[in-house]
Formats: C-alpha cells, sequence, structure tokens
C-alpha cells in the first residue's frame, strides 16, 4: 500500500503548472538519466517573456537499429500530459535492450504549449499542416458554410445562441461524422478559424522534419512514434488511433504491438474521424517504411465542449494583441486549459498508466525487431 501511494505520488508530480516548469522539468530528467540533449529555440517568446524551445533527448546508442520517438504538444495545451508522459519514463529510466534508443521530443509546438493554444504562432492545426503547399489545397464545404458560425463575430449570448442553432441545423440535417469532418476535418481558408491548416510550412513542422533528418530515422530498421494527446473520447481512457492506410505494414504491425485497442479513423473505427495533413502523414512521407505510428489519445470532456473552449480561444486570438492578465482572456484560458488538461489526480494517474503501458509495448515491439 505504502509502495502504491509513493508511485501515484511520483506519477502526479511529473505533470506540470505551465510550460516553463514542463520545460525545466524534462530538462531536469532527461539530465539525470544521462541523455544527449539539443534544443531548437523558437524565435518568439512565451507570454510572460520566457524563451520557448522543442527539446530533445536522446537514449541509446547513435546506431541504434529500432528507436522509439515519443512526441509530445503538437497541440500545444495538450502538452501537458505528453510532458508529464515523458518526464515520468525519463524519471524511470534504467536501460534499453540492444540496439534500441529513444527519442523524446519535448514541446514540438512550444508557442501554443506557453500560450494555451491547440494551435501554432501562425493560428495553425499542426496535425492539418502536413500537406504539399504547392499543390491545390483541399476543400471542406462543411466548414465553409459553418465558418461564422464555429467562430462568431462576438461572444455575446444572442450571437452565440444563433450561431448554435446552425451548428445544430447542420448536426440534424447531416449526421454526426459529417457534422465532426465539416468541424475538425482540416480547412485551409480561415486564417482566424478552427483547425486551419496554413498555407506553408509552420516552424514546428520544420523542426519535426529537422529531427528526422539529423536523428536519421529514416535509415533505422523500424521506428515507433507515440504521439501524446488529449481531448476527445472517455475520460482519462487512451486510445491508440493508427492512420496508416489500412491494411499497411504499420497497421499491421501497430496491432501486433499495441492489441485490438488500436483504431483507425480511416475505416471509422475510431473516435476521430479522417483528417487532412496529420503530422502521421508527414512522418510515414519522411521515415517511410521502417515507421509504426500511433497518436496516443486520452480523453477529458464531450466533444461540444471542446468546440465551445476553442472557439473562444480564437475569438480572442482574432481580436489582435491578447492581454495576458485581462480577466477575459484569463477566464478563457482557464476553460481550454481544463478541457485539455483537467488536473484531477484520478485523470492524471490514468494518463501515466497508460502511457507507461503503451511505451513497454511499443518497447517490447521494437526489441523483437533486433
Amino acid at each position: 500500500m505504502q509502495q502504491d501511494i509513493r508511485d501515484i505520488e511520483s506519477m502526479l508530480s511529473c505533470f506540470s503548472p505551465d510550460y516553463r516548469c514542463a520545460r525545466h522539468s524534462f530538462l531536469d530528467a532527461a539530465a539525470r538519466a544521462g541523455a544527449e540533449l539539443k534544443s531548437f529555440n523558437h524565435p518568439l517568446k512565451g507570454p510572460e517573456g520566457e524563451s520557448l524551445a522543442t527539446d530533445v533527448a536522446w537514449l541509446g546508442p547513435a546506431d541504434a537499429e529500432t528507436v522509439l520517438v515519443l512526441l509530445s504538444a503538437t497541440h500545444g495545451v495538450e502538452g501537458f500530459s505528453g510532458s508529464a508522459a515523458q518526464i515520468d519514463f525519463l524519471s524511470s529510466f534504467t536501460a534499453l535492450s540492444k540496439g534500441t534508443a529513444v527519442l523524446v521530443v519535448h514541446a514540438v509546438n512550444p508557442h501554443g504549449f506557453a500560450w494555451l493554444r491547440r494551435v501554432t504562432e501562425e493560428g495553425v492545426d499542426l496535425n492539418r499542416n502536413y500537406i504539399d503547399f504547392s499543390h491545390l489545397l483541399p476543400v471542406n464545404e462543411g466548414y465553409d458554410e459553418l465558418a461564422d458560425a464555429i467562430v462568431p463575430a462576438s461572444l455575446d449570448l444572442e450571437c452565440l445562441r444563433l450561431s448554435d442553432a446552425r451548428l445544430a441545423d447542420y448536426y440534424a440535417l447531416h449526421g454526426r461524422e459529417a457534422y465532426e469532418r465539416a468541424l475538425s476535418g482540416g480547412q485551409y481558408d480561415f486564417p482566424n478559424g478552427l483547425f486551419y491548416g496554413g498555407i506553408q510550412p509552420t516552424w514546428s513542422r520544420q523542426t519535426c522534419e529537422q529531427i528526422i533528418a539529423e536523428y536519421g530515422l529514416a535509415g533505422r530498421k523500424r521506428v515507433a512514434l507515440i504521439d501524446f494527446h488529449t481531448g476527445i473520447g472517455p475520460f482519462g481512457y487512451g486510445e491508440p488511433i493508427c492512420d496508416h492506410p489500412p491494411g499497411s505494414t504499420g497497421v499491421r504491425l501497430a496491432r501486433s504491438w499495441y492489441g485490438d485497442a488500436v483504431t483507425e479513423p480511416a475505416l471509422g473505427t475510431s473516435i476521430s474521424v479522417a483528417k487532412h495533413g496529420l503530422s502521421d502523414y508527414g512522418w510515414m512521407h519522411l521515415v517511410g517504411e521502417p515507421l509504426v505510428f500511433i497518436a496516443l489519445e486520452f480523453g477529458t470532456y464531450p466533444f461540444d465542449n471542446m468546440m465551445q473552449v476553442l472557439r473562444a480561444d480564437h475569438w480572442l486570438h482574432a481580436q489582435g494583441q491578447v492581454e495576458w492578465q485581462a480577466e477575459q482572456t484569463v477566464a478563457i484560458k482557464a476553460a481550454i486549459r481544463s478541457h485539455f488538461y483537467p488536473a484531477t489526480p484520478k485523470w492524471q494517474e490514468k494518463v501515466i498508466r497508460g502511457s507507461r503501458h503503451s511505451i513497454r509495448q511499443a518497447l517490447s515491439g521494437l526489441a523483437a525487431e533486433v
């Protein structure tokens, strides 16, 4: 019993109250684990003038045949859980199987993490940004129809009531899947809107591409990647979502390693609908056949609540420079933080236990490849 209490206390201690503390804890845990550290400094600052960076820790031989990548804060404010899972792993690190290394990428979207936004400094959803911008951009007719209801001109009660009525009518007419695809599938026409994919590669995407190249991931025998997310699904449950093409080697290995819990948006088996521009696709393109990519999605609150907090945050930033200490800003930021990081001890414990389980499964799968 005493050991269980200590273990839970250790889990909870891995969570940080903000980006600055998360970064400090990560760097400290990585140094204590004996990791090789590298930082990719972001050109902008956090809301209180703090420096921002994507920090990378490498554990294991440089020429490892197999590599596990742990990726956090693709969606900024979702970084609380991913950072905690990474810190927990580093804090308990002992040894790896022969021929295996671990690459821990902390806060790939540090600006969103620090500013409590799901998007990057460009207002871009990084998980819609991995497309070829030299070609025609995808069209989302559902979002086009609903854009001014999704992010209305005002947050006053009457405006919100009318906007919500339009969204409800669309849902009733088209059904849940079409509704969620319209809202969250990705769009490239409304820079202040939700799930905006941008017009060019973001700093975060370019940093990921640089990491893939510098660590020679395409040349490894096998690469497993766990991308930590929060926000949709049952409270505290970690759903391993696989966006590899149905029937591919990536899906086959994901199912072999992670079991029947693996879901596939392309087949309609996931809480997440199919989307444009996922980082999964970018990593698949650059790493190739060696990659086995899952997004580990920890549930929080209902989809409609997520839409409400994102709507308010996007409206706030569309008004111009944000006054960080203003009463309205504080309320909007508290709401978005709470949705993507509930911060209850029970939820935190579920996140760490679920993350540990998936990391063990990935390492076991990689060990079988050596």
